[in-house]
């Protein structure tokens, strides 16, 4: 009987570990969060953001929206934010089509030291086109942020068709 509690109690605490390391496991899941960095070029930081857009469940609900904000400016933050104000901009008319879209293509417009501008297409849910002006700046205040690539503008989408 002694042999059967041991092992039992063993079980129980295995059983109470598994359950600790997937509770840690879902909450650093969040930590997936990609912070901007001085190494990241102006297209990634665009990828990134409609990437995440695309996906924007994954892996946590409005994971993309989130990631999207970490990579907006200040200027653009204070503008748009808080957080909670930009997820509901963003499920808006004019960038909802952003959210769980299809397909994107990005192409350069423009690039300079300090400023890129890029043409976006995004293929939305209803296999509807739209199109978008997305602006990044480089950051040039001292702090973390000191030469990062950053969004300061998102143009609303344009319809351009459907693929139906």
């Amino acid at each position: 009987m002694k042999k059967f509690i041991k092992y039992s109690l063993f079980a129980i605490i295995y059983l109470i570990l598994i359950y600790i390391f997937a509770i840690l496991f879902i909450v650093t899941s969040k930590a997936e969060i990609i912070k901007p960095n001085n190494g990241i070029e102006p297209y990634q930081v665009v990828k990134i953001q409609l990437r995440s857009l695309k996906n924007n469940n994954e892996p946590f609900k409005d994971a993309g929206i989130e990631q999207t904000w970490e990579f907006a400016h200040p200027n653009n933050q204070k503008y748009t934010g808080p957080l909670d104000r930009f997820k509901t901009m963003l499920r808006g008319n004019s960038f909802s089509m952003l959210l769980n879209h299809s397909e994107h293509q990005v192409s350069e417009i423009y690039t300079s030291e300090n400023v890129a501008t890029f043409e976006v297409i995004v293929l939305d849910i209803e296999k509807k086109y739209y199109k978008f002006k997305w602006q990044v700046e480089r950051y040039n205040k001292e702090g973390p942020l000191k030469d990062c690539w950053l969004t300061t503008a998102v143009s609303p989408g344009e319809l351009m068709g459907s693929s139906i």
